[in-house]
């Protein structure tokens, strides 16, 4: 007798469905790291249409997926790109959907000094290609503004230092465009200020200033990153505005000087190179004025001293006039010599000439008789025309009549017209319409039993009027 299999003892290990078993897996990962930072390179960076970005973190070791919502992505001091060192700051999770873990990233700053500048060189080679730093494109600063816009922090140091500066050298009109110079939507800020100030219309209300100073203190790389984002460069760029950036200390560059007009190495040298100073300007002025006046009486005294010298060398003025009178009285004599002389040679040729004319009696007999000779020629050729006329006239009249209707109507056909003796088209005939047939030399009065009829279309059929019985006296007599 064979033996019976032992049943499996029972465990008491628990039995998890899978969807328990994920939230109980995310539970636990969301508690012990809800809020971590990572320090890793960007892989797979992927900028979704909803606005969402979808990216890896990676080292020598690892790779861990991340993504960042849309409504973070908007906050972040960096734009995520391909190959940056960054750190992030957020949550571990999982997605339950692909049984994958991910980092929800929150915060993202870049990791070292190294990356950002890898970042910043990477950035300024693609705006190079582009032409935004081409130096054909800056335009000459105005030598004297009469309205200057400075875009600025209004609370610091920088603003105060400008506008002392410009006293100091040429008092003009100010127009500050107030800013935050640093930190989360500074960038935006800047753009929006330079943009704003070329939207001004010429004689508005708002005076357009002249030239524009984009001004920022000293700082660290990260201070100065404002200045180094693309919509700022940018806006620099496409200002019609001539424009001066001031960011930073001598040492410090941004990606703004290379698309502004002119880079100055500190705020305080942008007002500097905006205006000239007034007083170098005045004495300049005094001295080129005094140079004028000296000039002036230099090439007055030259003046004098040639008309001088010219007047010694004229002669009596009234010997001029005696001289000029004699040559008049000279002239005058000629000339009535000259015109008696014309006058005696024009009436010579004309008598020569009248002498060749013939006599107006002798020109009209010549005339006449040319007259009677054309017109013996006219009428044989005015008979010949008339011929040839009536010839062609005959011959058309031969054709009008072959293409007569009334020739037509002698071969038996007939014309349907309306009752006001209008001709009427087949298309325009209705049942009940009144007609004449008019035929070669009479007409008949008739009236349409129907409308127009297509071609081989079967005649209505009315029945045709019943022929009345012959009378006995009208049969033919039989021979029965």
């Amino acid at each position: 007798m064979s033996e019976s299999p032992s049943p499996t003892p029972a465990s008491n290990v628990p039995v998890y469905g899978v969807g328990e078993l994920s939230g109980a897996l995310k539970r636990t990962i969301e508690q012990a790291y809800g809020h971590v930072r990572v320090r890793g390179e960007i892989s797979g960076c992927k900028h979704h249409g909803s606005g969402h970005v979808y990216l890896a973190l990676k080292d020598a070791d690892a790779v861990l997926d991340a993504v960042c919502w849309r409504g973070t992505v908007a906050k972040l001091p960096i734009r995520p790109a391909e190959g940056i060192e960054v750190i992030a700051t957020g949550r571990l999770t999982t997605f339950p959907g692909r049984s994958k873990y991910q980092l929800i990233i929150e915060h993202m700053e870049l990791a070292g000094e190294g990356a950002l500048l890898k970042m910043l060189e990477d950035r300024k080679r693609m705006l190079a290609a582009e032409g935004l730093f081409a130096e054909e494109r800056k335009r000459p600063l105005p030598y004297l503004p009469g309205v200057i816009g400075v875009i600025t922090s209004p609370t610091g140091a920088v603003i105060r230092d400008i506008l002392h500066r410009l006293n100091e050298r040429f008092p003009r009109h100010v127009l500050i465009w107030p800013v935050a110079v640093q930190g989360e939507g500074a960038a935006e800020q800047v753009a929006r200020a330079i943009e704003g100030f070329n939207r001004l219309a010429p004689g508005g209300p708002v005076p357009r200033p002249d030239l524009l100073i984009v001004a920022r203190g000293g700082g660290s790389l990260e201070d100065l990153m404002p200045f180094n984002e693309e919509i700022v460069v940018r806006a620099a760029a496409a200002s019609t505005i001539p424009l001066i950036s001031a960011v930073g200390h001598e040492t410090d560059t941004t990606l703004i000087d290379f698309a502004a007009d002119r880079r100055a190495p500190t705020p305080t040298a942008a007002a500097e190179i905006a205006v000239p100073v007034r007083l170098d300007l005045l004495a300049e002025l005094r001295n080129l004025s005094n140079r004028l006046d000296g000039g002036a009486v230099r090439l007055v005294a030259e003046r004098r001293l040639r008309l001088e010298g010219l007047a010694r060398g004229l002669p009596e003025p009234g010997r001029l006039i005696e001289q000029a009178t004699q040559r008049l009285d000279d002239r005058a004599e000629r000339l009535d010599l000259s015109v008696r002389t014309l006058l005696r040679d024009r009436a010579a040729r004309v008598a020569q000439i009248s002498a060749r004319l013939k006599h107006p009696r002798e020109q009209i007999g010549e005339a006449t008789r040319h007259l009677d000779l054309i017109s013996g020629r006219l009428a044989p050729s005015l008979d010949r025309a008339l011929e040839r006329f009536g010839e062609r006239l005959a011959r058309h009249a031969q054709v009008l009549e072959s293409l007569s209707p009334f020739k037509v109507l002698e071969r038996g056909y007939a014309v349907v017209e309306d009752e006001a003796g209008h001709p009427v088209a087949p298309a325009a005939i209705e049942a009940g319409m009144g007609l004449t047939l008019r035929f070669h030399e009479t007409q008949v009065a008739a009236r349409a039993e129907s409308g127009p009829q297509p071609v081989g279309a079967a005649p209505s059929r009315t029945k045709p009027a019943r022929k009345p019985k012959p009378t006995e006296e009208k049969r033919q007599p039989t021979l029965f």
